[in-house]
């Protein structure tokens, strides 16, 4: 099953409401608030790859105050 974690940027004081659009998005597994130079980090879980591009490219990149992303595809993991 692809996995991805996405590093995501969000508009100042809009983490939260972010936080919650995402866990109505099919897909993400686990979603957080966090420190650092991004805002949230979201696990995507997705039946194939295109599944996964799509969950992240329309429905994750397009919530509204999200500013930029960072999309790491998962290769290995125990």
């Amino acid at each position: 099953m692809p996995t991805a974690f996405v590093l995501i940027n969000a508009e100042i004081g809009s983490e939260e409401e972010i936080l919650k659009s995402l866990t109505g998005v099919e897909g993400v597994d686990e979603a957080y608030i966090v420190y650092g130079v991004y805002d949230i980090v979201a696990k995507v879980k997705a039946e194939s790859m295109d599944k996964l591009k799509d969950i992240v490219t329309w429905r994750i990149r397009r919530l509204n105050k999200v500013r930029s992303s960072l999309t790491m595809i998962v290769v290995e993991g125990t």
